[in-house]
């Protein structure tokens, strides 16, 4: 386990700040270390099976280093509530990127394939503009279909799932995370839900 130096006193912080302002880089490595127990704490928030502990860590110490370098003491009374701060800021940009790539990957989840034999997305039977009346019969006898096999082949709570983390049947998207709360049930159980439900659109949605 992990053992962190004790947080400074008021007076030690106010004497390293002074000291680094100084440009004694020695003083900012020091209230740099006496504060990682606060980036273990703000991180044991994000903590969940799909984030690695070691990169909420490091993406919470990068947090610190700024608010230790930005810090001014006559804006701020405690450099811990401003770095806090920081350090969720850095959390949370990082995990909205990796929502957003995540998101982008999804859209290219394998369903099946068309009547020609080509691999169908989630994204190639999603609403969008056509570029001809052509293919705007295909993307609508697409979305009929997926319709269908959503309705045949999945059960109740699946549904709600692949309807809500794709923002289909009319639902907004959400991420796993709030399905799970939504539903009082973890998020890995959700993953495991959505998976299932998507093999099955697979097996079913090349159906005549």
């Amino acid at each position: 386990m992990k053992t962190f130096k004790k947080p400074l006193s008021p007076e030690e912080e106010k004497y390293y700040l002074e000291r680094y302002k100084e440009g004694d880089t020695a003083a900012r490595n020091l209230l740099i270390e006496h504060n990682l127990r606060l980036v273990a704490h703000v991180a044991k928030k994000y903590q969940a099976p799909e984030h690695d502990t070691d990169d909420l860590i490091s993406i919470g110490i990068i947090g610190l280093i700024k608010a230790v370098m930005t810090f001014d003491s006559e804006k701020n009374n405690r450099l811990a509530t401003y770095a806090a701060r920081c350090i969720e800021n850095e959390l949370l940009m990082m995990l909205r990127s990796r929502r957003k790539l995540t998101r982008e990957v999804s859209m290219y989840e394998k369903i099946g394939t068309d009547q020609e034999g080509r691999e169908l997305q989630i994204m190639d039977v999603l609403e969008s503009e056509p570029v001809d009346v052509v293919e705007n019969l295909e993307t609508q006898k697409n979305i009929e279909h997926l319709k269908k096999c959503l309705a045949d082949v999945l059960d109740g709570r699946e549904l709600q799932v692949i309807c809500e983390r794709y923002g289909l049947c009319g639902r907004k998207e959400r991420t796993q995370r709030e399905i799970a709360a939504s539903l009082g049930i973890s998020r890995s159980y959700v993953s495991r839900i959505e998976k299932k439900a998507l093999e099955k659109l697979r097996a079913e949605f090349s159906c005549p």
